[in-house]
C-alpha cells in the first residue's frame, strides 16, 4: 500500500472519530463525573474494543471480496449511501441534555469492562466499519495487509481522540453541556459524514 493510499484514510479516520457516539459519551460523562482518574481505563477499554468490533468486520468483509469482487462493489456503493444517511440523521439530531450512561461504577477494572463492552457491543460500529473501510481499499492489492494497517491506524486514532475527550471533558464541563456546542459538533460531524459518502461515490464512479 502506497502512502498515498493510506493518507486519505488516516485523515477521514480522524475526522471521523471525533463525531460523538455512545463510545464518546461514555468517556466524557466519566470525565464529568469523576475527572481525570479514570481516563486511563476508559481509554483502554475503547481501544480494545474499537479492535474487537473492527476485527470482526474486516472478517466479514475480507468473505465477501474472497466470494465476489461484484458483491464488494456493491457493498461500496451501499456503504457510501449509508455514510451520507449517517451524516443527514446527525445534521439533524436534536440537541439537549443527553440520557447520560450509568457511571456509578468506580472500579477501575470495571470500569474499563464497561468502556469495552459499550465500544464492542454497539451494533452500529460494525455496521459503520464495513460501510466505510471498503471505500479505501485497493483492489489491485493484497487485502489482509491493508486491512491490518487501516485497522492499526483506525484504533490509534480512536484511542487517542478518546483519550483526548476525557481530558477536554474533564476540564471544560461547562461547554460539554451547551447545547449550541452540541449543535455545532452534530452539525459539522454530519456535513463530514455526508462529505465522506459522497466523495466515495464520485472516487468509484471515476475508477469504473
Amino acid at each position: 500500500m502506497s502512502f498515498s493510499h493510506w493518507l486519505p484514510f488516516a485523515i477521514a479516520s480522524a475526522i471521523l472519530v471525533m463525531i460523538p457516539g455512545p463510545t464518546v459519551l461514555l468517556v466524557v460523562s466519566y470525565a464529568l463525573g469523576h475527572g481525570r482518574r479514570y481516563a486511563l481505563a476508559t481509554t483502554a477499554g475503547v481501544a480494545l474494543g474499537d479492535l474487537t468490533s473492527m476485527t470482526a468486520s474486516m472478517v466479514g468483509l475480507g468473505a465477501v471480496l474472497a466470494a465476489s469482487a461484484a458483491w464488494f462493489s456493491v457493498l461500496k456503493w451501499v456503504g457510501a449511501a449509508y455514510l451520507v444517511y449517517l451524516g443527514i440523521t446527525l445534521w439533524r439530531a436534536p440537541v439537549g441534555d443527553p440520557q447520560s450512561p450509568d457511571i456509578s461504577e468506580t472500579r477501575t477494572g470495571k470500569v474499563f469492562a464497561h468502556a469495552y463492552a459499550v465500544t464492542t457491543l454497539n451494533p452500529k460500529s460494525i455496521v459503520f466499519f464495513v460501510a466505510f473501510v471498503p471505500q479505501f481499499i485497493d483492489l489491485h492489492a493484497r487485502l489482509w495487509p491493508q486491512i491490518v494497517i487501516f485497522e492499526a491506524t483506525f484504533v490509534l486514532l480512536g484511542t487517542l481522540n478518546a483519550f483526548a475527550y476525557a481530558l477536554l471533558a474533564s476540564s471544560a464541563r461547562r461547554a460539554i453541556r451547551s447545547r449550541s456546542v452540541q449543535r455545532a459538533v452534530n452539525r459539522t460531524g454530519g456535513t463530514m459524514l455526508v462529505c465522506a459518502g459522497a466523495l466515495a461515490a464520485t472516487w468509484k464512479a471515476g475508477s469504473t
